[in-house]
């Protein structure tokens, strides 16, 4: 760009580091139009209210990024750093986050009031293998014609199931009917030992 300076025509080079990287919801360098900003230095210091033109002049000597941290301040935040080294840190960081993150799934077990001892036992193992992997186990219990007559049935039957899972399970909701169906949840007591 060609400008002049004391009367004499001169070229002013204006650069723009992190051209390529994909500046999301954050303002850089040139994009900044506020009239002033409150610069803040890469170490945390505050370097007062200036010009955005004033700031954008530091940044560069300094070889560093203008970023507009609050937009929403009167007048807006901005701070030097070093933008692409930012973005680095804060993909690795969401990537180490969602590597520890569990997430924690709903298992269900099916059965009918006339289950037989042994059916209910292997369901009993199933359910204590789901929650050992720290997960919730959904236990229904389906009512079919005429079973409809007897759910006490199948609600003894779902209290007697949780009485066996007592010692590694606790239960969050006791049974309830809806519709032909009656089902209760089951949490993992130290999810800690799970993972």
């Amino acid at each position: 760009m060609r400008g002049y300076r004391n009367g004499h025509p001169c070229f002013i080079i204006f650069f723009r580091r992190c051209f390529s990287i994909s500046t999301q919801d954050h303002q850089l360098n040139q994009d900044i139009r506020d009239k002033e900003v409150r610069l803040i230095s890469e170490t945390g210091e505050q370097l007062g209210i200036m010009s955005s033109a004033d700031a954008l002049r530091i940044a560069i000597e300094q070889e560093l990024d203008l970023v507009k941290i609050s937009p929403n301040a009167n007048p807006p935040v901005c701070k030097l750093m070093d933008y692409g080294k930012y973005r680095f840190e804060q993909t690795k960081r969401e990537k180490e986050a969602k590597k520890n993150q569990r997430v924690v799934e709903v298992k269900e077990i099916r059965m009918s009031p006339g289950i037989d001892v042994n059916d209910l036992n292997v369901k009993s193992r199933s359910a204590l293998k789901f929650l050992s992997e720290g997960n919730r186990v959904k236990v229904t219990v389906r009512f079919r014609g005429r079973e409809m007559a007897h759910t006490e049935l199948g609600e003894a039957l779902l209290l007697q199931f949780a009485e066996g899972c007592a010692e590694h399970a606790s239960m969050d909701k006791p049974p309830k009917l809806e519709g032909r169906r009656m089902s209760m949840f089951l949490s993992p007591k130290n999810p800690k030992s799970a993972q």
